[in-house]
């Protein structure tokens, strides 16, 4: 079966992958703080703590950790679609690298959930490095896209 997609459906699927990315770019940071709030509320005391936890920052920062998995892993893969559709390859470079790092972060990330839950410290601490460790590889994402997406506006 040969299934032929049109020239300009595959052009516009070009800048799927970059608004959903910037979405979850976005998304992460709001990940990012709700985790902080997690860890603000987890030192406090008295009616600090008590007031923090009406917040309930532990659960929706487990929420948005799970979107962000999911739709992180399907937006990798989905921008690696698109491309090998447009182009018949991958290119191997910095945003690519990029990306499959930070698809590998964040699965190695939810899969700590479990022991954090059950209080044990080290995950905990290494979920908070691996997530920064994200959103540095994100940010560096985010200038090698907003790149890529020039090239193929140039070219068009």
């Amino acid at each position: 079966m040969n299934l032929e997609l049109s020239a300009s459906f595959k052009y516009w699927l070009n800048f799927f992958h970059p608004l959903t990315m910037w979405v979850l770019f976005a998304l992460s940071l709001y990940a990012a703080y709700l985790g902080l709030k997690v860890q603000r509320t987890r030192n406090a005391q008295g009616e600090e703590k008590k007031e923090l936890i009406k917040g309930r920052y532990n659960i929706k920062h487990h929420q948005i950790g799970s979107i962000l998995l999911g739709f992180l892993v399907a937006g990798s893969i989905g921008g690696m679609a698109v491309t090998y559709i447009n182009n018949g390859k991958l290119f191997v470079g910095p945003h690519l690298l990029a990306g499959l790092g930070i698809t590998s972060i964040v699965a190695f990330s939810a899969a700590l959930s479990p022991y954090m839950q059950k209080g044990a410290n080290w995950a905990r601490v290494t979920h908070i490095l691996l997530n920064f460790t994200l959103l540095g590889l994100f940010a560096w994402q985010a200038v090698t896209g907003v790149q890529i997406v020039q090239r193929i506006l140039t070219n068009a």
